[in-house]
């Protein structure tokens, strides 16, 4: 018998290790693979894209928010991989009301992360002493704390724009930065409703008419970005694909100017087993920002 409790206060329990999995997750998808092998997943969705040797092999049930919930209990999984954000909300519930073994994840810190690989590792049977991925994140995360500058660097990262979009220092994204050595800007500036407030053109409502929505990601102006202090900008290519034109605009956006870096996202946004790259790559990218915009430091 597996036991283990997920982000949703349920009661996840298996009869033995998972032998059939549907990951309705990119990062999960790619975790159960490098924890157990190709062979363990019977599904997954169009947006799970790695590891790209192998991962067309399995059957897509859907997107991640529009999956199909009769395709996933057609694949008889004795464990299906959800995630609070990543998916959608009366999907997920449909599932679990029709009886199938769901696991809800839902990692906002680089050791929360880290507890679900463990989580995952008593999920499929694997043997979180002994497994490699999960010594590999555990190093990358040591290592990465171990060299991270000080003082941080003050980054910007927009994930969308008309309107600018970012996120505050609840959402994953913003620890990866803290343990690569950056300060996200906007760690502190919830989101507003309605959006004219986001904006600073209205007023916002009350905390009990927005209790309950999700306010981690704060539409901005971009005058905040300079107010905030923010010395650089990383541009990633997910959610949203930022590109040279984007990269173009900050560069002459502030004086003095602030350092622009075009990054892949998924360092910033993959959870699970990909840390072990994803913490090292981010880390270089902010090293080469610094060693070309700042100099030794980013504050000179």
């Amino acid at each position: 018998m597996v036991e283990v409790l997920d982000a949703i206060n349920r009661q996840v329990r298996l009869n033995r290790p998972a032998r059939r999995v549907v990951s309705l997750v990119p990062s999960e998808t790619l975790s159960v693979v490098e924890l157990a092998g190709i062979e363990r997943l019977v599904g997954r969705t169009d947006f799970c894209v790695e590891p790209a040797t192998s991962i067309d092999a399995v059957p897509s049930v859907g997107g991640t928010k529009g999956f199909d919930v009769r395709a996933v209990e057609a694949l008889r999984p004795d464990l299906v991989l959800a995630n609070m954000e990543e998916n959608s909300r009366p999907l997920v519930q449909a599932m679990i009301s029709a009886g199938l073994p769901v696991h809800v994840s839902f990692p906002c810190t680089v050791a929360e992360s880290l507890a679900y690989v463990q989580t995952l590792c008593e999920l499929l049977g694997v043997d979180a002493d002994t497994a490699p991925p999960l010594a590999a994140c555990r190093e990358a995360v040591a290592e990465a704390e171990r060299t991270k500058p000080s003082p941080p660097t003050p980054v910007f990262v927009p994930i969308w724009k008309d309107p600018w979009m970012t996120f505050d220092g609840r959402a994953y994204a913003s620890d990866v930065l803290r343990a690569c050595g950056a300060e996200n800007v906007f760690a502190g500036r919830a989101r507003r409703y309605p959006l004219a407030a986001d904006l600073g053109k209205a007023s916002p409502l009350s905390e009990e008419r927005v209790e309950g929505r999700d306010t981690r990601y704060p539409r901005i102006r971009l005058e905040e970005v300079v107010e905030r202090g923010a010395r650089a900008v990383l541009l990633p290519n997910e959610p949203y694909a930022f590109g040279e034109e984007d990269a173009a605009f900050f560069r002459g956006f502030a004086s003095p100017a602030l350092g622009v870096e075009l990054v892949d996202g998924k360092p910033l946004f993959w959870y699970g087993t990909y840390m072990a790259i994803a913490l090292q790559r981010l880390a270089k990218d902010l090293s080469r920002l610094r060693s070309r915009c700042f100099g030794s430091s980013p504050n000179n």
